[in-house]
């Protein structure tokens, strides 16, 4: 029996003991605390997806994991997934019980979605953690492989395990070991590097929202790295992008609302306030956002000259 078994195995004892409300299934996914299994409600009779400890979990784990749900139950937005119950096993791990989502990573459906359909995903996104924001949490861990897209398109924000509430007076624990196994002077360093803002990387405490507009940034121009977009629209990309993810915050967004209705303009064809526009750009723009209508002017045009050139003979 290998360790994954032996772990389900203990998993389905440890639910039947509680209670056994839940059949588990097979795992979904994996994160530094601990695992998602596909489950069975049997008293409600619906797929969810369970969020269990590992038998190893690292202090402190639990209060995360409890956090974290508490944190879903209060965030009830279409992006963010609820929360259906949390308890705990006969072994004394906690879990909770979420809507169970089928779909694929914002990555995977990028790679196969064209330009427009990959800038209405990412104001989805946007739109989510504005939501999140306005309730005074952060995510601090956004990144592709965090965004589910749904089997009807349905657009959600997944795994708020190292959120912060900016409302809650507890401080972090200062020195603690971090996400990656290192320690700052100044805080506990939680997210992903290469999506991280530069203070969270340094391990700043006094984060707000522009640290995740960073991230939503790094995002926005990796889905756009194969360079598979017109290039009057990719300039805009490339422009806002550029502004959310800059080094300084200053110089971002000041939260993902405003970041979201950049994304909003670029994609109804409008002039984005990332970016300074030339002559020949607005008009290539114009152009863009007006194609079936410069190609009705030009062929009358032409048809008319036609018809000039042929009456004159």
């Amino acid at each position: 029996m290998s360790v994954s078994d032996a772990a389900l195995g203990r998993l389905r004892d440890a639910l039947q003991d509680a209670g056994g409300r839940y059949e588990v299934g097979e795992e979904i996914g994996r994160g530094g605390m601990g695992a998602v299994h596909r489950a069975r409600d049997l008293e409600l009779g619906r797929d969810v997806a369970l969020k269990t400890l590992d038998d190893a979990a690292p202090e402190g784990a639990e209060e995360r994991l409890r956090r974290e749900a508490e944190i879903l139950a209060r965030l009830e937005h279409p992006g963010i997934v609820p929360v259906h119950d949390v308890g705990t096993l006969a072994d004394g791990r906690l879990f909770y019980a979420m809507k169970l989502v089928n779909g694929e990573r914002l990555d995977a459906f990028a790679a196969r979605s064209d330009a427009d359909e990959r800038l209405r995903a990412f104001e989805r996104v946007c739109e989510t953690v504005a939501f999140a924001h306005a309730r005074g949490v952060l995510h601090r861990d956004l990144k592709p492989a965090n965004v589910m897209v749904g089997e009807f398109g349905e657009v959600l924000v997944m795994d708020w395990g190292v959120a912060k509430v900016l409302a809650d007076p507890a401080p972090e624990a200062r020195g603690s070991p971090s996400a990656d196994g290192h320690a700052t002077a100044h805080g506990t360093v939680l997210g992903t590097r290469g999506y991280m803002a530069p203070e969270q990387e340094r391990g700043e405490t006094d984060l707000d929202a522009r640290a995740d507009v960073h991230a939503l940034g790094r995002i926005l121009a990796e889905l756009f790295a194969d360079g598979r977009a017109p290039a009057s629209r990719r300039r805009a990309i490339d422009a806002v992008a550029a502004r959310a993810s800059a080094p300084s915050r200053e110089e971002r967004y000041p939260d993902a609302a405003a970041l979201g209705a950049d994304v909003a303009r670029l994609r109804a064809g409008l002039a984005v306030s990332a970016a300074k526009e030339s002559v020949l750009q607005r008009a290539a723009r114009l152009l863009s956002r007006h194609r079936t209508a410069a190609i009705l002017v030009a062929t009358y045009l032409v048809v008319r000259a036609l018809l000039i050139l042929l009456a004159g003979r």
